[in-house]
C-alpha cells in the first residue's frame, strides 16, 4: 500500500511564517528594553530651588519610568541623580504624568541613551 499523497505541498523556502507577517506588539516595538527596577533618584528640576526625591517604576537605557509626590509636565528639563551611585544624567519629561495612588508616575527620557547609567545589563533589542 502507497503512503497518502499531501493535498498540498509547501516547500520551506517559500513557506511564510506566520509570526513575520503580524503586527509588532508594542513591546517588539519599543527603542530599549524596560526593567522593573526601583531605585532611589533625585531629580534636579529646572526652575525649582529644591530637588525633588522619588523612586524608579521602570528603567530603561533611554530613561526611566519614575514615582514622585508631584506631577512635572511634559518637555520640563532636569536632572536625574542615582542616589545610588551619584551619576547624573540630563533628561526631560517626555509625555503627561500617570497619577496613582502612590503619586506620579512621570516617564523621563535621557538626553542620549545611557545603558549604563542604571547599573543593569540590557540585553540587545532584536526588532
Amino acid at each position: 500500500m502507497k503512503p497518502p499523497i499531501p493535498h498540498h505541498r509547501v516547500s520551506p523556502a517559500t513557506s511564510v511564517k506566520p509570526g513575520l507577517t503580524r503586527p509588532l506588539t508594542s513591546e517588539e516595538r519599543r527603542r530599549a528594553q524596560r526593567v522593573l527596577l526601583r531605585v532611589p533618584v533625585r531629580l534636579i528640576v529646572a526652575g525649582k530651588k529644591e530637588p525633588m526625591e522619588g523612586a524608579t517604576h521602570t528603567v530603561s537605557a533611554t530613561g526611566a519610568l519614575i514615582l514622585l509626590p508631584e506631577a512635572l509636565q511634559q518637555g520640563t528639563k532636569l536632572t536625574i541623580e542615582n542616589a545610588t551611585t551619584q551619576k547624573k544624567i540630563d533628561a526631560h519629561v517626555a509625555r503627561p504624568p500617570q497619577f496613582s495612588p502612590d503619586g506620579s508616575l512621570v516617564a523621563i527620557e535621557f538626553s542620549s541613551p545611557s545603558p549604563n547609567f542604571w547599573n543593569v545589563f540590557f540585553p540587545p533589542v532584536l526588532n
